[in-house]
This record gives C-alpha cells, structure tokens and sequence, in this order.
C-alpha cells in the first residue's frame, strides 16, 4: 500500500467493497478507443492491490455521455444509490471526469461521500473526502471538468461551423453525388444512378403527389440508390424505394444544388424533473446557420425545388386556420374546386362537405365563427358553381387543345420508355458484375473447390438476375402501345372539342382537378346579401384574373320537401302531435322526403326546424280512437262501429291520422244511453235505448 495515502485507508473502508466506474463518451469511443477502456478495467487490479477483497466493475456507461440534459446514467445512478446505503468504501474512476462533466453530479458525489464516509480514487491518488485538503483539490478538478467539456464543445462546433462555411462539412452524402479527388461534391459517375434520382423528380413533377410516386415506382418495379449502413461502413445498394427515401429526397435542397448546415438546432428541456436534449423544429433553408445556394450541381434548379415544397404543403390534409394554404391531394371526391376557392369575407378556405343520398354531392363551407358558435360565412351547394367555373376555364383553354392534343400523344408512344431505360441501364450493370464475377472465378485455380465453388456460385447468381432484367426488358418492349392513325386521329379531335371531353362521363374527376390546379391560383368568393349572388375571382396560375357572377344555387334545387308535405306537417304539429305520429301518417299516403327518403322522426323535426313550425299543446277535450275507448270503458270496435253509423262524430288531419272525438261528445246523449245498455245487456244497439222503451209492440 502506498505510503502517501495508506493512512487515509481504514479498515472500515476495507470491509465495504470498491466500486470502479467506467465510462467513455460516445458508442464511436468504445469501439474505436480500446486501449482507455483496458486501462478503466485495470483499475481493478490497483483496487486489490490496494487491499480490497469485492471489487465490483460498473461499465454500464459505456457510450453515455455526461454533459447537461444527456440521457440518464444507470451505471452513475446505480453507484450513487451503493454509496447512499453504505455499501462503498471508495469509488475509482481513472480520471475524475469520468464521473461527472456537471456540477450538480459533483456536488452530490461529494455530499454523499461525506456523509456515508466514502473514498474517491483514480489511478494516482486516494481522496477522503472529507478532509479539507482533498474536497479542495476534487473540487478543482471538477472544475476543470466542467470547464474542459464546455472548451472542448467549443472548439469542436466552432471547427464544424467554420469548416460549414466553406461548404466543406460532409457527414454522409445524399445517394447521387460523390466527393471527387479535390474533395468537391459531383453527381455520381454511375449513370444509372443519375437516372433514378432525375426520374423520381420527373415522375413527381407529373403526379404531384409522394405516394402516387411510390405506387408508380413499386408498380413498375424500379429500383433506387439507397445509402446502407454495413459493417460499420455505408454503402451504395439498389432497392425498391421506401415512402421515408421519397420524401427525403424531395425535401433535401442538397438535390437543388444548395448546401445547408444547421437546420435544427438543439434545444434543452425540462421535463418530468429531467433535462432532455431535443432537436428543435426543422428550419427552412434560408433560414439555416449556413446557407449556400450554387454550391454544387444541382439535379433541379432553385426554382423547382421550391415550386415542389409548394405541391407538398398544398397536399398536406389540414384542417386547421393556420395551415389553410393547402389545398390537399387529388382525390375522387366530386368537388372539383375543393381547395381552391377562399373566402373574400374572413380569407380562409373553403372547405367541402359530401352530403346527399349517396354521399357525393359537394358543398362548400366558410366555417367562419362556427367552431365558436357562431355562423358559417357562406355556404353553397357545388354542382352548379363547378359547372359555370368549369365554363371560364374552358373558354380560357379551349384555344390550346389541339396542342394538348399532340402532346397526350406523344406521351402514349413514349409510354413505358421510364422503365425501358432504367431496366437498360440496370442491365449494364448486372452485365458488368457478372463478367467481373467470371474473372474472379476464371483467376481462382479449379483445384482449390472451396474458393472456386463459391465464385462459381456468386457468377450463376449473376447471370440468373442478367436473365430476369433482360426478360423485363422484352416483356416492356412488347407491351409498349402503338397508336394507329384512327386513334391519332381521335384524340386530336378530341384535342379540338375539349368541352366535350371534360363533360363526358369517362373524363375521371381526379384528372379535372389536375387540370382546374394546373391553370388556376386560387378562387375569390363572396355573396352579395341583398341581391344573393355569388361573385367570383379567378387568379390564373400566369397572374391574370377574371370575375364573374352568378345566382347563388338554392338550397336542395329539385329536392324540396313538397308545400303539401309542409302544410300536413304543420297543421298536426298545430295540434300537438308527436314527429314519430307525424313521419307514420306521411310513410301511410306513400309520400317521401326531398331527398327521395322515408319519412321518420328525425327528418320531421328538422323540417319543422327549418319551416319555422311550431309544435302546439294537444286539446285535453279531443281523445284518439284508442283513447276514447278506455275512456268508455269498450272495445276499439265499438268506436268505430259508433263512427260509422253517424252516432259518434270525429274528425281527421287527413287520412291514416289518429281520430278526433271530443271527450263531450263521448259523455253526451245518444252515445252515453248506447254504452250503458251495451254494458247491461251486452248487446251493442245503434239507436237511442230510451226510443225502444217507447215503441208499441207490434204482437199483442
């Protein structure tokens, strides 16, 4: 035992066990940083030395960090909670700042050591901690700790940042470039590479969508660049791209030719009593620490990259005010305009709602104040307003059908010419791998079977996947369409009546969207409430506008409920009768809802809700047919029979509606005299009683 600190060391301290704790920094430390992690685990040896029986080695740390907000240390937790029950008789770390780069850390290593008599110890020293000497010069160097990590941090961001600046920083390079001797960034040499990352852009600069262009490139089969992690080193693989590689590629502007640094920056949080590190929100380019726009050749210009993200935002489906800019993907719903009109009124969008029998007529909606109990701004049924704008746009681009004409045709012949030249060039490659796989097997002496089977192995591999590209590649030369002079001829016919194409019943909706999108801004509306009409502004996409006005559609044209529906409604209500009663009599004459429905209650109510009609108290005095026999006492039967021989008198709303008899009637002569002889006689006599007590018999 050493003599400079074998007086620190009691027997007390022996008789706990000593704990080492290791720690490196990052998981790239421990497996590149070998010989530090020996000499932590040595420190095993120099606790025995020093006269300790249980030694127990805490590397649980290994790979964390101990900066502010870093995650949590189990290993450092686990060690103070030893400490706290008076397990340890010295800590050993082989410098100090493995176990803490905080103050708060070291502040409570040093109290706990204090108070449950606890040792501290590197490779050199033996520190009891509560001696003043020694907490002074832990202290100092906890210090220095602290202090060594933030210089450190320093230094090192302010290299990065600097080197940033010079467009010089590349962790890992998007899939498509490559550094050149000179360390500048260049397009792959690979030309197959080049073409799968200028067809994803095409492909969605034609769908305008991120899934639509991953159906695309799964549906045809063809592959991307991916960058893949292997053996610690990444490299170049091919694979059918994921949703995430799409979307990435789309949102880098390293594709448009800019460079950006410090896109995120690092926040620290409190959360649950802990400080997180989190990435904060992603910034746009411009807005980054480092911004440089022509750094390199670009796959897209600035420009497109730009008019991209707008196609992005615009498909993203919120409903929110703060996101009203977006217009949302193409889809079947029948509101061709969803998306793009806004409200001249408040300026938020207006947004459509699917109503009707079958749940595809189109309405659009202002919300207005609504969410807060207030009143939509306006509110319109679609149909007729699709039409008339369909007009404007029709007339705007009626003149530059035969041009569409000759393009549409243009792409049919080119249909499958994608997939052709990426399978042409998929081909080149395959061919070059398998005849490099030949060389390596023809090289290999066919004696050694163990090296020559295996090669021989991966070259058949080779010439079975050239086999398949080559079949794909007959297989789309076979399929690719060629248009006969009748079809030319039609579609440039159709080229000149576009009106025609856009009101026929194959024309799918998704593709007048597309059309409405690619020609028009945005749509201005506004009602005029004296006059109501709706007024319009078309912003064109080349910055002209039109306005026009028209009537605004009423509400449910040809599907009003009819007057006499309304009228029968209203007087039963008058009288007090319940909507179930009402919708039984309505369904009874056979009659239906505007909409083509059967009556019930609930579209009762909203019909008297919305004519404003006003349900009465039903009149004690008048009694239902059910109602007037438990009164008296007899038979349903018997009301009737007294009904239809004019003995009793009643009234109805109209047919199939519950009776009306008047409670006096019921208790008046003749009908009082007729039910209690039927209840003394049991036979029912449809005359006054009292006459036949009168009449002189006819036998003597």
């Amino acid at each position: 035992m050493s003599r400079s600190f074998s007086h620190k060391i009691t027997e007390s301290h022996l008789s706990r066990k000593a704990v080492v704790y290791l720690r490196q920094s990052s998981p790239g430390q421990v497996k590149r940083n070998s010989e530090s992690q020996r000499l932590q685990y040595d420190l095993a040896h120099h606790a025995r030395e020093l006269g300790w029986k249980q030694v127990e080695v805490i590397d649980e740390d290994l790979g964390s960090s101990a900066s502010i907000a870093a995650a949590v240390r189990h290993g450092y937790e686990y060690t103070m909670a030893q400490i706290a029950m008076g397990q340890v008789g010295i800590v050993f770390s082989r410098e100090l700042s493995r176990l803490s780069r905080t103050d708060k850390d070291w502040c409570q290593l040093m109290e706990l050591c204090q108070v449950f008599d606890t040792l501290a110890g590197d490779e050199e020293q033996v520190y009891d901690l509560s001696l003043m000497d020694d907490q002074l010069v832990v202290g100092i160097k906890a210090t220095l700790s602290v202090v060594e990590l933030k210089v450190l941090q320093q230094r090192l961001v302010q290299g990065q940042e600097s080197k940033a600046r010079r467009g010089e920083l590349h962790r890992i390079l998007a899939p498509g470039y490559v550094l050149d001797v000179d360390g500048n960034v260049v397009k792959d040499p690979n030309q197959r590479v080049q073409q799968a990352i200028r067809l994803l852009f095409d492909k969605f600069r034609e769908l305008s969508s991120i899934r639509q262009t991953y159906l695309w490139f799964h549906n045809e089969s063809i592959e991307c660049p991916v960058n893949r992690c292997s053996a610690g080193h990444r490299k170049l693989v091919w694979q059918l791209p994921t949703l995430s590689f799409i979307n990435d590629v789309l949102h880098n502007p390293f594709y448009a030719g800019a460079y950006v640094y410090g896109r995120r920056q690092r926040e620290v949080r409190l959360v649950e009593g802990r400080l997180v590190k989190r990435q904060g929100r992603q910034r746009a380019p411009e807005e980054a620490r480092v911004f440089l726009q022509k750094h390199h050749e670009g796959y897209i210009d600035w420009e497109m990259y730009e008019d991209n993200q707008r196609k992005i935002r615009s498909n993203a489906l919120k409903m929110s005010s703060e996101s009203d800019e977006t217009a949302g993907a193409v889809r079947s719903g029948q509101g061709v305009l969803s998306g793009l009109m806004r409200c001249r009124r408040c300026g938020r969008k207006l947004h459509v709602h699917y109503w009707g029998k079958h749940g595809t007529a189109a309405r659009y909606l202002c919300k207005g104040d609504f969410g807060s109990g207030g009143r939509h701004c306006l509110g319109f049924g679609g149909a007729t307003v699709d039409r008339r704008v369909a007009e404007e746009v029709l007339r705007v681009i009626s003149p530059l059908g035969v041009e569409a004409s000759l393009e549409a045709t243009e792409r049919l012949q080119a249909q499958g010419d994608e997939r052709r030249r990426a399978l042409e060039r998929q081909l080149e490659q395959v061919e070059y791998e398998a005849r490099r796989a030949f060389e390596q097997y023809d090289e290999v002496d066919p004696r050694n079977r163990l090296v020559a089977g295996e090669l021989e192995r991966r070259w058949n591999g080779k010439l079975e996947e050239q086999e398949h590209v080559k079949a794909a590649l007959a297989k789309v030369e076979q399929s690719k369409p060629s248009l006969t002079e009748e079809e030319k001829a039609a579609i440039h016919a159709l080229g000149r009546n576009l009106s025609q194409v856009w009101h026929s019943a194959e024309c799918p909706v998704e593709l007048k969207k597309r059309i409405l999108r690619t020609v028009i801004e945005e749509i201005l509306v506004d009602l005029d409430a004296e006059t109501q009409r709706l007024q319009f502004v078309i912003h064109w996409a080349g910055g002209c506008h039109t306005a026009f006005e028209m009537d605004k559609p009423p509400s449910g044209v040809g599907r009003k409920t009819s007057m006499e529906d309304v009228e029968l409604i209203g007087r039963m209500a008058e009288r007090g009768y319940g909507d179930d009663e009402v919708a039984r009599v309505l369904n009874k004459l056979g009659r239906r809802t505007g909409q083509g429905n059967r009556w019930n209650q609930h579209r009762v109510e909203a019909c008297r809700r919305r004519q404003g009609l006003k349900r009465g108290q039903r009149d004690a005095g008048v009694l239902t047919h059910a109602e007037a026999a438990k009164h008296c006492g007899v038979s349903n039967t018997t009301i009737r029979r007294l009904v239809e021989h004019g003995v009793l008198k009643m009234e109805q709303v109209a047919p199939w509606a519950p009776w009306e008899i008047r409670r006096a009637d019921l208790d008046a002569e003749p009908v009082r005299g007729i039910l209690e002889h039927l209840r003394r006689t049991g036979k029912l006599v449809l005359v006054d009683p009292t006459h036949l007590a009168n009449q002189t018999t006819l036998f003597q």
